[in-house]
């Protein structure tokens, strides 16, 4: 339940069970735990890094459990800070691209086809997508963005993924979450899956992306208007950058087919979200687009945290989320 706080799985055991008994040794932990020394000690080791464990005095070679009242409230907020960071790097991101795509994008300027290609239009993207598909030899990582995915993309990526996962190919997916709610799409993914694919969801995303090989890299060349065409980015330092950004929203995305997690005061990703675009003061629509939700999911969503926090209006309800600290 706190891994979403950094927490590995036999460190939260260890940790409960140092909670129930402070006084335990690690005989008695690796008993109540299950769990084999080597690993208590591991354990015992994150559990100190993250303050939620300290000395019982000065210079003393014993532990005792930080009150997880105090300890746990601040390596959320610490865990929310790094988080809105990144939030704020993938925007970054996101503006940066657009650059880019005004500066190349619009001109139609040749390119360096060991840099990069320019796809004009939506149906050249599908053409160098397939090509791509039916190329690849170990890895596909891919930002799915927007709404409820159309059957017939969905139909045509069908087989390229079957024959790639045949292959043994690595294939890597982020959602929006707003997708989980889609019944097309979780039948798609879940047959996905059962193939040997990965899948996990956010609430937002920068753009669309796919890698194939760290290799290359297709982005849109306007983020919000993929019928415009693409980029196809070879250039190593770019490729790496962005298999960073991936790794990055990877490691904070919650796995398709399990619950999203929600924090201490029962807020889930898609909330704390809509609370930090209400705080930046986004309307409805400008949230809506955000999240791949609909006007009227937002205003729902929206109308519940205002009486949760009792502000009169939207920006309100961000400006209390942000003093509170849920945001």
């Amino acid at each position: 339940m706190l891994e979403a706080l950094g927490l590995e799985p036999a460190a939260e055991v260890v940790y409960r069970a140092f909670l129930d008994s402070p006084q335990q040794g690690i005989d008695d932990l690796c008993r109540r735990s299950g769990l084999p020394g080597s690993a208590v000690r591991a354990a015992l080791d994150q559990l100190a890094h993250l303050h939620l464990l300290r000395p019982t005095g000065p210079g003393a070679d014993t532990l005792r459990p930080v009150d997880p009242g105090v300890s746990l409230s601040a390596l959320y907020a610490r865990r929310s800070a790094t988080l809105t960071r990144r939030q704020r790097q993938l925007e970054e991101a996101k503006e940066s691209i657009a650059a880019l795509a005004a500066e190349y994008g619009g001109s139609r300027r040749e390119f360096l086809p060991e840099v990069a290609e320019c796809l004009d239009g939506i149906e050249a993207v599908r053409e160098r997508l397939e090509e791509l598909a039916a190329n690849t030899k170990e890895e596909c990582l891919s930002f799915v963005l927007g709404g409820a995915q159309r059957p017939e993309d969905m139909s045509a990526a069908k087989g390229l993924d079957e024959l790639a996962l045949e292959r043994g190919v690595s294939v890597r997916s982020i959602y929006q979450d707003s997708l989980r709610n889609d019944a097309a799409t979780g039948g798609y993914v879940r047959w996905l899956n059962s193939l040997g694919s990965e899948t996990r969801t956010v609430p937002v995303l920068p753009m669309r992306m796919i890698i194939v090989d760290r290799k290359a890299a297709v982005v849109p060349l306007e983020p919000g208007n993929a019928l415009k065409g693409a980029l196809v980015l070879h250039s190593p330092g770019v490729v790496a950058a962005l298999v960073m950004l991936f790794d990055e929203v990877w490691k904070n995305a919650s796995p398709w087919g399990q619950p999203l997690p929600k924090d201490h005061r029962g807020l889930g990703p898609q909330e704390r979200e809509l609370l930090r675009l209400l705080a930046e003061g986004c309307t409805d629509e400008v949230a809506a687009r955000h999240l791949a939700v609909s006007l009227r999911t937002v205003r729902r969503l929206a109308a519940d945290l205002m009486t949760r926090l009792q502000a009169h209006s939207r920006f309100e309800a961000g400006v209390l989320a942000a003093r509170e600290g849920w945001v």
